[in-house]
């Protein structure tokens, strides 16, 4: 597989130098091609968890991506990409929609998107694309499990229960094992047959988008029926892309000083106990190869494109919905406006678009909505809160435009924390608010002197908190969308346990939570009572 990873890399690099592949020109293309080289394709693979910060350096240092760097190589990784909310199914509504989650009222994993909402990808197909869906996509309501809903509703109530499972590291199969995450090789195998097969061959251009689950942890069945995703498996074939002497192992601030959000967070997910620094290092190596097995399965469609002739006249993105914290603030998962959680990657490459560009300007994932139609030359219908990336790339012909927004817009409304979280990045700083009458203080960092966000300096800098929160406030009201959400998550639960009639109590105490809460059901039975009785 190695060698075979080496032979597809140079056979890219030759495919990508062509100067008539490069430039477009008529000359050596099918007639098929050349009826559509005005209108690129636009191919997006999305996977689930990749932090952004391993796409350039130092991070990428720590573990072997040969098909983002490829990218990187042959166009533009943006350096400071961001979610605009830290959990799946609101993240990818927001890359969706190209609207801000508090605008869609996309407040958690179950409450999201409508089944017939007009995304980016109808447009394109409105406008003359053939288009493509396979893998995960994960942005309508309904979805997730049962557990995940109610730990969102009930984040107010004045308990504390473990949500997840303790964070391990797990090793399967043998040196030759290549494919662990058999879901997504079948789908990106999938969409590799189709472009190989179809898209060398239709007369219109293809819009495709590939979801993938990696590098997610994987299900914990110690968890239930219910069971979230807490396991850290990989094989050794992908563990050797890991270079284990580079891997740190990240500070914590002692529990007592955490800040009380986090706090609740570090407890919810079950890292409160003693973790030894062997541990630590294995959930991180083990996550690092999980990301390069997604990273291979990118490979297998920059692959196909080569092999149909179109990947000269096709836009790739690779890009996440979240990150992943792999135990950076004595926490694992995303939920977090941490780095580590909410820094996503985001890679470009097509069309005249010059090699080794580093962008640093600040983007997220509503930018994607206007960036696809702006590269199809379909104009938008109505107003979103991203903007077309095209202005920044440095693309012959590029589209002008008015000034980018110099900031960027994340929020959080789902389990595992308890209240609504706010997170306004601008230049070095990165401002965190908090709602819900948590009594929350509000967190900045310094990210070009503090880098692993450990010193809160909100209260030393008062003017410059007050300046950002003030900018916030005049890109959401984020006292009254708290509020809505607190008036969601009861009218819900409340909807739900009506809808159980005698069989609450046993259901309730069955969920993820179940170890914790079977120790005092009535207690938090209780708890869940007096939250219940204050205000609608």
């Amino acid at each position: 597989m190695a060698c075979t990873l080496f032979i597809l890399l140079l056979i890219l690099d030759s495919t990508l130098q062509a100067p008539t592949r490069c430039q477009n020109e008529n000359t050596g293309t099918s007639p098929t091609n050349a009826t559509r080289r005005h209108r690129p394709n636009i191919v997006i693979v999305m996977t689930d968890s990749f932090d952004g910060r391993l796409t350039f350096g130092p991070g990428n240092l720590t573990v072997q991506l040969p098909f983002t760097n490829y990218m990187r190589e042959h166009g533009a990784v943006f350096l400071n990409s961001y979610t605009n909310s830290p959990i799946c199914c609101p993240s990818r509504a927001a890359m969706w929609s190209g609207k801000f989650v508090h605008l869609t009222e996309s407040w958690n994993n179950y409450k999201c998107l409508d089944e017939n909402y007009t995304t980016w990808m109808d447009l394109l197909q409105r406008d003359g694309y053939y288009t493509q869906k396979l893998g995960k996509v994960d942005y309508k309501s309904g979805d997730h499990s049962l557990s995940n809903r109610v730990e969102a509703w009930t984040r107010d109530v004045d308990f504390l229960l473990r949500q997840e499972g303790r964070p391990v590291a797990n090793l399967t199969g043998d040196a030759s094992t290549v494919k662990v995450m058999e879901e997504d090789w079948n789908e990106t195998d999938s969409a590799a047959r189709w472009i190989r097969s179809a898209a060398a061959t239709l007369s219109q251009p293809f819009a495709l988008y590939l979801g993938l689950n990696l590098p997610h942890p994987y299900p914990t069945p110690a968890m239930g029926e219910n069971k979230g995703a807490s396991t850290f498996q990989t094989s050794p074939y992908w563990l050797k892309k890991v270079s284990r002497q580079l891997i740190t192992v990240p500070k914590w601030l002692p529990l007592k000083e955490m800040h009380q959000v986090d706090y609740y967070s570090t407890y919810t997910k079950n890292c409160s106990w003693h973790f030894t620094q062997e541990e630590i290092k294995d959930i991180r190596a083990f996550y690092y190869a999980m990301c390069a097995e997604a990273d291979a399965m990118l490979g297998e469609i920059l692959s196909a494109l080569r092999d149909a002739k179109v990947l000269g006249d096709t836009f790739v993105i690779f890009t996440s919905d979240h990150g992943e914290l792999a135990m950076e603030h004595r926490q694992f998962y995303k939920m977090s406006m941490y780095e580590g959680s909410s820094h996503v990657p985001f890679l470009l490459m097509g069309p005249k678009v010059e090699a080794k560009q580093q962008i640093a300007h600040l983007i997220s994932l509503v930018d994607v909505y206007p960036t696809v139609l702006d590269m199809a030359g379909t104009s938008l219908p109505s107003r979103v809160s991203g903007h077309s990336l095209l202005p920044l790339l440095s693309l012959k012909d590029a589209p002008q435009a008015g000034p980018l927004p110099d900031w960027v817009l994340s929020e959080y409304h789902g389990c595992d924390v308890n209240a609504s979280t706010y997170m306004l990045r601008r230049g070095q700083w990165k401002y965190i608010a908090y709602a819900d009458g948590s009594s929350a203080p509000p967190q900045l960092f310094d990210l070009s002197a503090d880098q692993e966000e450990l010193h809160n300096v909100a209260a030393k800098l008062p003017s410059i908190t007050a300046s950002l929160d003030k900018l916030l406030r005049s890109v959401v009201n984020y006292p009254a969308v708290s509020k809505a959400v607190h008036q969601y998550n009861k009218q819900q639960f409340i909807s739900w346990r009506n809808s159980l009639g005698n069989n609450y109590t046993d259901v309730i105490a069955n969920l993820r939570w179940h170890t914790d809460w079977q120790k005092d059901p009535k207690n938090y039975e209780n708890a869940i009572k007096k939250w219940l009785q204050g205000d609608l």
